[in-house]
């Protein structure tokens, strides 16, 4: 929507101007600071009278002044988001939350992508601090010391999807990757299967906590956790297709494998093609992320769903609209969803 401004005239016709702050005070029937405090992500505000304020915004078609904004705050505006590979599913599912999530509130997005190198993670960080962003959303791929360093520079930073331990104090939005592991091993135990070989991140990964929840579940349904069924590997192509290799090869009495992530999974599902296993009837196998290509599998893939859109739309939020929250409770955790599909069978008496 525009506001016809009646001083500017051209023949019979009236020359619209943008909406401004005022408009949609009035339109919302709050005061201006009101407004201002919304947009800004400081301040105190209710959550009806945010989203009325922001209601207003979107029918009015009204675009924050990030100039004005930047002047007044000494900050360009705008927020960082840092994610290991933008081609990857989950990062692309995550970038796509984040910037519906700063579209609403009026903000730009700078991305850049750290290939899993902290050294390059630093780097970016340290840009975007000289760039005077209002604050950073990061994948993280450094350690607890890595991250400490950047906080202290950054104006706040909220990490998404996972989150390096030792660091409470920033926050985080992740998906609940204990329970989806623990949901898809109880799912394989209960089919039967007790030899399941586990596919992990490398040691010092902030994913490790997968392979904490696989042992776990294991332990708690009374299933010995065989070391070597547990195989890690670096988050690459040639490194997830070795592990799978070894695993398959080694231990002919493997029944089912859960990979814990979808580069791990398509890795297993190529090793057991090439060795002429068959899915699921020689081996079961899972994985996490529900990526397009699970469904395109013979047999189609079973996954663990995590909610990438979700983790990143919340942790713009949590950016931009909740100072208050940062740093209380704990990371906010979204639920995972498995997805049972045709690649995983019961217990057969031997593999072929």
């Amino acid at each position: 929507m525009v506001i016809e401004n009646p001083g500017r005239k051209g023949g019979d016709r009236m020359t619209p101007r943008p909406a401004t702050i005022k408009d949609v005070a009035a339109s919302a029937g709050v005061g201006i600071a009101t407004v201002s405090r919304v947009f800004s992500g400081t301040g105190s505000v209710s959550t009806a009278t945010r989203e009325r304020v922001l209601a207003a915004a979107r029918d009015l078609d009204y675009r924050p002044s990030a100039l004005g904004r930047g002047l007044k705050l000494r900050r360009s505006g705008g927020i960082g988001l840092i994610v290991p590979d933008v081609t990857d599913p989950f990062c692309a599912e995550l970038i796509a939350g984040v910037l519906a999530c700063a579209r609403t509130l009026g903000e730009h997005v700078i991305v850049d992508a750290a290939h899993g190198d902290p050294s390059r993670e630093a780097e970016i960080v340290e840009r975007l601090v000289g760039q005077r962003v209002d604050g950073v959303i990061a994948m993280p791929a450094g350690t607890e010391a890595d991250w400490r360093g950047a906080a202290r520079v950054c104006s706040s930073v909220v990490f998404a999807g996972r989150v390096p331990p030792g660091l409470p104090e920033i926050p985080a939005v992740l998906a609940d990757d204990a329970g989806g592991v623990r949901s898809v091993t109880e799912y394989l135990t209960g089919l039967g299967h007790r030899r399941i070989g586990f596919l992990g991140a490398a040691p010092g990964s902030p994913s490790r906590v997968r392979e904490d929840a696989f042992r776990t579940t294991l332990a708690q349904l009374g299933v010995q956790v065989e070391e070597d069924l547990v195989v890690a590997a670096r988050p690459a192509s040639d490194a997830a297709y070795a592990a799978a290799a070894g695993l398959l090869q080694r231990r002919d009495d493997v029944t089912a494998v859960l990979a814990a992530g979808h580069l791990l999974g398509e890795a297993a599902v190529l090793v057991a093609r090439e060795l002429d296993l068959r899915v699921p009837a020689d081996v079961s196998i899972a994985m996490v992320d529900d990526v397009a290509w699970a469904e395109l599998c013979d047999p189609p893939l079973t996954a663990v769903a995590r909610p990438g859109h979700d983790i990143g739309y919340r942790a713009c939020e949590m950016l931009l609209r909740e100072p208050a929250r940062r740093g209380r409770g704990g990371p906010v955790l979204l639920p995972t969803e498995l997805v049972v599909r045709g690649s995983c069978g019961p217990l057969r008496t031997a593999r072929r």
